[in-house]
């Protein structure tokens, strides 16, 4: 699966009408859609498409024509979302009308072509589950366990000082349990939390 941690931007024409599609991590889709319909008082459509993990790590996917005849548009756009393996992002393309009617096979085409130009054009991320950890340990240990951190690729989410020493950590599954392994003897699972981190 892949994904996008910034926003890219293609242009599509066709016949006159301009096709502007808006890549963009899903987080970022509700005031991403509320600016453009802001700077594009003109445009006529803008049908949208976004599939992203739930916290029950299933994928939820969306797309709307927005005016479009039915499934001419927001269909074919998910739909090379879908082929691409995409989550946790979303497509937004501004329509222009060039006076030109395109008919549904044409605006099936120029939806497709447009979206596939955006992420022909983006950096895709390769997607990997993260779980979080509770760890705790004893003060004296925090050099070896934060040198462990750095070799595991684990990411330090919050640290509590107290009797022990509480670190909430954050990685994928593989990297997670590499890292509890080297650490077994001189630390103990604090609170176990094995759940999804959308990104």
């Amino acid at each position: 699966m892949n994904f996008v941690n910034k926003s890219y931007i293609q242009t599509h024409e066709v016949k006159q009408s301009k096709f502007i599609a808006h890549f963009m991590p899903y987080s970022e889709y509700d005031f991403t859609l509320k600016e453009l319909k802001l700077s594009h008082p003109k445009a006529r459509h803008f049908v949208v498409a976004y599939r992203y993990l739930n916290e029950f790590n299933q994928i939820v996917e969306h797309s709307s024509d927005d005016g479009e005849p039915k499934g001419t548009s927001g269909k074919p756009t998910l739909m090379v979302l879908q082929g691409a393996d995409i989550i946790n992002s979303a497509v937004i393309i501004v329509r222009y009308f060039g006076g030109v009617k395109l008919g549904t096979g044409g605006l099936v085409r120029a939806y497709s072509d447009a979206t596939n130009l955006v992420l022909s054009s983006s950096d895709l991320l390769e997607y990997k589950e993260e779980i979080s950890q509770k760890i705790s340990f004893e003060y004296s240990n925090i050099r070896m366990i934060e040198y462990e951190c750095l070799t595991c690729n684990i990411k330090i989410v919050n640290k509590e000082f107290d009797e022990k020493t509480v670190y909430e950590l954050k990685a994928s599954k593989v990297d997670m349990e590499c890292f509890l392994k080297k650490v077994e003897r001189i630390s103990s699972i604090y609170l176990e939390q094995h759940f999804p981190y959308p990104t």
